[in-house]
This record gives structure tokens, sequence and C-alpha cells, in this order.
């Protein structure tokens, strides 16, 4: 009976590598199919700049929030709004956006107060409302905390003028502090949430889902799905924006520019916490890919081979035939293609950021809770409910 457990445990590891080993070289081949569309969509950058409205939803401080704030004013484009919303006038973001005012008063900055609560999902309740005061047919929506290059709009809303590209959308790195769980999110986010994504835009012909940090769009095509309040009682807005507008027959692409976000300095429960709740969100969304994300644990398969086989040989040919790639992975879209210079510093921590994720997707099925920005909820299906 041991011998027979021990040999579907080697069988069983055997093939969970070769299925991650085959998901990193898809991750690098679709590295290199991603820098030869960006290559080959240069040409839309020259089409026009449209002025644009960038609306930016706020609840409460993030770490460098006003040198967010700023890089969104130092924009080399010629005609552009910022609408900042806030649920309360006493938010204390709205110091920084008042600060932000004095600095450059040359810029058109609005602060929208938003006392309608129209779903759980505050922030979507609120893009809403601050919808309604943009002045332009262009928008671009991103999170508090992100951080932009000048070149940030040029290099995003022209993708538009593309009648076929109904949403523009952009990877993005973090920049971690000093504490161990801020650098297992900041590494986590540049060596295998981003190759997720590259990824999935091979292996799908493209993608249709967007990412909180870069939505851009046509508020024509926003009104054809039923606008931000359609998506006021879903947890993974940006998701369901993306996926929404896929469905109108339009194409999802990424940007060229890249943007970064500062972490909070998390402590190990604030980022498994911070985890769980990304974990949960993705299987309500899409429970398939979710489930084939067992595939693509390399490391932990790896690690399973080791003790089914005692040892041997072969397995430790494998583990390092695994643990190879794994690096050329992170390295590949990490300092490569999102420009991480933190990566190489931060590449002893892949075995261990890579089990705790496993051990995060095996928890995540069980339980609906997740808790957001201070508050609990309840998913169901992608859906928030509050749970006092």
């Amino acid at each position: 009976m041991t011998l027979s457990i021990s040999a579907i445990a080697q069988t069983a590891a055997i093939l969970g590598c070769v299925s991650s080993c085959a998901y990193y070289v898809f991750c690098l081949t679709g590295a290199q199919a991603l820098v030869r569309s960006w290559r080959c969509a240069r040409g839309f950058l020259s089409a026009g700049q449209p002025p644009v409205s960038i609306l930016k939803p706020l609840k409460g401080t993030d770490p460098e929030m006003y040198e967010s704030f700023r890089s969104h004013c130092l924009q080399d484009y010629p005609e552009y709004e910022i609408i900042f919303g806030v649920s309360d006038s006493s938010d204390p973001a709205v110091a920084s956006v008042q600060q932000l005012r004095r600095e450059f008063p040359e810029r058109s900055i609005q602060l929208v107060v938003c006392p309608k609560i129209l779903g759980p999902n505050v922030k979507v309740s609120n893009l809403e409302e601050m919808t309604q005061c943009a002045n332009y047919e262009y928008l671009v929506v991103n999170d508090s905390d992100i951080r932009v290059d000048p070149d940030y709009l040029r290099c995003t809303v022209p993708l538009l003028a593309d009648a076929k590209i109904g949403l523009v959308t952009c990877l993005y790195r973090g920049v971690a502090d000093r504490t161990l769980g801020s650098r297992l999110e900041a590494v986590g986010i540049s060596t295998d949430f981003c190759a997720g994504v590259v990824a999935a835009r091979l292996l799908e012909g493209g993608l249709n889902f967007g990412l909180g940090s870069t939505l851009a769009f046509r508020r024509r095509d926003l009104s054809q799905i039923g606008g931000f309040k359609s998506l006021v009682d879903f947890l993974a807005d940006d998701y369901e924006l993306g996926k929404r507008i896929a469905a109108l027959g339009l194409r999802v692409e990424l940007s060229e520019a890249l943007v970064e976000t500062h972490l909070p300095a998390y402590d190990l429960v604030g980022f498994v916490a911070h985890q769980m709740r990304w974990a949960r969100g993705v299987r309500d969304a899409r429970l398939g890919g979710y489930i084939g994300l067992l595939s693509t644990f390399g490391l932990m398969w790896a690690l399973v081979g080791l003790l089914a086989a005692q040892a041997a040989l072969w397995s430790w040919i494998v583990l390092a035939c695994v643990l190879l790639l794994r690096i050329l992975v992170a390295l590949r879209i990490g300092r490569s293609l999102l420009k991480d210079r933190q990566v190489l510093r931060q590449l002893w921590l892949l075995p261990l950021r890579d089990l705790i994720s496993f051990m995060i997707w095996l928890v995540s099925f069980w339980g609906n809770k997740v808790v957001w920005r201070g508050e609990r909820f309840e998913l169901r299906r992608g859906r928030l409910s509050r749970v006092s």
C-alpha cells in the first residue's frame, strides 16, 4: 500500500512538473509576443492624442500617495483632467488633493464628494458619480496608489484610436517596504501575477479582463455595458469591466506603459489576508482558470517528487530544471519586461512565496469571507454582500 501511494505521488509530481514547465515556457513565449505587439502598436501612438479624463476613486491613504498623485500632473500630454472622488468630505485623502491643487494650479483637478452608495463596492459606486462630472469621451481609471511615468497617457490613450480596441490596461510592479510580507507581495506581482497575465494573453488569443492599475476606454462603450452602476455588486470590478467590454466584440490590449505601486508594510498576516482576498476574488470570477492554477505550482510539485522518491537522483534533476525555468520567468518578466530593479535582490524569496501561494490557493476554496478596506464581505459568484 505504501509503495502504491509513493508511486501515485511520484506520477502526480512528474505530471505537475511537466505542466508547470510548459506553463513557464508559455510565460517566456508570451513575453516575447507582447514585446512584438508593442512594436506593431507604436504606429497608433501618433494617431492623435484626444483629451482624456482620469478618474481616481479614493478612500484613506496609501504609501507614497501624494507622489503618486503628482505623477499624474506631470504628463507629457496636451489636454487632460484629473477627477478625484471620495464618499466622505472628511476622508484623509482630501488633504492630499487640496495640496495637489495648490502645487499645480494650471491643471484641471476636480474633487467630487459622492454621498450616494449604489452598492457594496463603494469604489465603483463613486466612479459612477465621478463619470457624470467628466468632460471627455475618453476615460482612464486607475487605483489611488498607482504612480506613472510622464509618457503614461501618451502610450495608452492613443491605442483607442483603433476602433477594434475597447479597453487598454497596464502591467505594473510593486515597490516593497522593508517587511517580509511586503517583499513577498512585490516578488509575487513581478514574477507570478504579471507572468500569468502575459501567459493568458497568449493562451487565450488576447485578454478579456482589465487590471486595476489602468483601465482606459471610451465613455460610449461604458454606457453600452450599463455604466459603472452595473458593476457595484462585484469585488473584481476591473475583471468585470474588461469582460463586458470584450463581450461587445472589442479587444483588450496591454499598453507599453508600465506603472508601479508602493506597497504597505505588510506583516505576514496582512500579506496572507490580502492574497486571500485576491485569490477568492479570482476564484469567483474565473473558477475554471483558477482551478487550472494547480498545474502551475512547479516548485511545490518538484518538492512532492523529491519526498515521494526519497531524494532519488532523478528527483533532484527535476527540481533543478523546474527551479531554473522558474528563475528564467522571474528574470524575463520581472527584470526585463517590468524593469523591476528589486527582482534580483528578492529571487531568494521565490520558493517561499510560491509555497505560500499554493497554500493560499488550497485554503481559498473553503469560505467566502474577504476583508477589504477594513470591512468584511461575503462573496457569492463574484458579488459582494456586507457582513455585520
